[in-house]
């Protein structure tokens, strides 16, 4: 099915690995102009290099840290400055931590709170001023069902995406009158870089494919997700098939959680 995003520009935050490289992707094959970022520029280019390598869209990458207001600026500008407007934002930039509540310093509160829920606000306020100019737009917020149903030791993941929850709704909101419309995507369970990282951290035996499938036992449907499950439910909330959605918080988790 045309979702009908063929020439629309979309931003994507995290760009550079798993499941913010799964969205480009995605973006890309329905014809999209996309820009990703990412902190790690060598990471962010070989991944620029491979999507190119895959699709005929025009992509654009940028390192940017969403903790750093410059850089992300800097960003916004290149991409308009290449594409001329923004249709699209995709919150990705984030990662995930736990910990007990009495291990948790303040810094690590900080830390978390700067890079998932500020960064998404960082990006949105650079950005929706130049969705309001072209009459619209889509902002798509990446969260966790973690912050619908918090669970022991959560800290401080369930909290800051909890917020990144309540900012959607609210946002969604006040930018109805502008015709961009705003929904998170709370997702878990997805193949991701960081569960590859972990997987050489741990020293795992076998193949990082054993690994997912050791994961997928005791999930509902006996699959983890793919980086493709996440850029098809993006792409369609960025689509006109979407256009009477927003202020929606979507999990995709293969039906983990226990909320809706």
């Amino acid at each position: 099915m045309d979702l009908g995003l063929r020439g629309k520009v979309a931003v994507i935050t995290g760009g550079s690995e798993g499941i913010g490289k799964g969205i480009a992707l995605r973006f890309l094959e329905e014809g999209s102009n996309v820009a990703i970022c990412a902190r790690r520029d060598n990471v962010l280019q070989q991944a620029a290099e491979e999507l190119r390598g895959l699709t005929s869209g025009e992509l654009l990458a940028v390192s940017a840290d969403v903790t750093k207001p410059e850089t992300l600026a800097n960003f916004v500008n290149t991409v308009i400055g290449r594409f001329g407007r923004i249709d699209i934002l995709v919150n990705n930039a984030g990662r995930s931590a736990t910990s007990a509540f009495d291990e948790l310093t303040d810094e690590g509160w900080f830390a978390d709170l700067d890079l998932k829920l500020m960064g998404a606000v960082r990006c949105a306020r650079l950005v929706i001023p130049q969705m309001k100019l072209i009459g619209g737009g889509r902002i798509i917020n990446i969260t966790h069902p973690g912050g619908k149903q918090p669970g022991a030791a959560s800290y401080p993941t369930s909290v800051s995406r909890a917020a990144g929850i309540a900012m959607t709704k609210a946002l969604s909101k006040e930018l109805l009158p502008y015709n961009i419309l705003v929904n998170t995507v709370c997702l878990t369970s997805i193949k991701s870089a960081q569960g590859e990282r972990t997987w050489k951290a741990e020293g795992s035996r076998g193949t990082l494919e054993e690994y997912w499938m050791d994961r997928a036992k005791e999930h509902p449907l006996g699959r983890l997700g793919e980086p493709s499950d996440a850029g098809a439910l993006v792409a369609f909330l960025a689509s006109e098939c979407a256009a009477f959605i927003t202020g929606t918080a979507i999990n995709l988790d293969g039906g983990l959680s226990n909320v809706v």
